[in-house]
């Protein structure tokens, strides 16, 4: 495929490769880039967002997830894996009760941001 340059665009884009040069060379390196889209990837699953939903509210355990999102144990315990190996959600031993919460606040603020920008019509 044929790379575009600055001649090959209409006579309204006023890019130039110079342009082009500084924004490639100012994005983000590719190992963030994978790490953000799998960081959206957790956000993707209608579970996993109700279990960051209820897990705003209050540190839960497994039992409590389960009864909360009507759904087994395994499923329950398979997306909060997901969710841990990504840092958005942190456990707790009590005995042998573990408990989970979210990672930190970072987590619920852009929650509360996708919801607000949901919001707008």
């Amino acid at each position: 495929m044929k790379q575009k340059t600055a001649e090959d665009c209409d006579s309204t884009c006023f890019g130039t490769e110079e342009d082009l040069q500084a924004i490639r060379s100012s994005m983000l390196e590719i190992n963030s880039v994978i790490q953000m889209a799998d960081w959206f990837k957790a956000f993707s699953d209608p579970t996993r967002v109700r279990i960051i939903d209820a897990l705003m509210k209050k540190e839960l355990c497994v039992h409590d997830l389960t009864v909360i999102l009507d759904m087994g144990q395994s499923a329950v315990s398979h997306q909060l894996r997901f969710l841990r190996n990504l840092r958005i959600v942190k456990r707790r031993k009590e005995g042998k009760t573990v408990f989970y919460s979210l990672d930190d606040t970072h987590i619920e603020q852009i929650f509360l941001q996708t919801l607000q920008h949901l919001g707008h019509q």
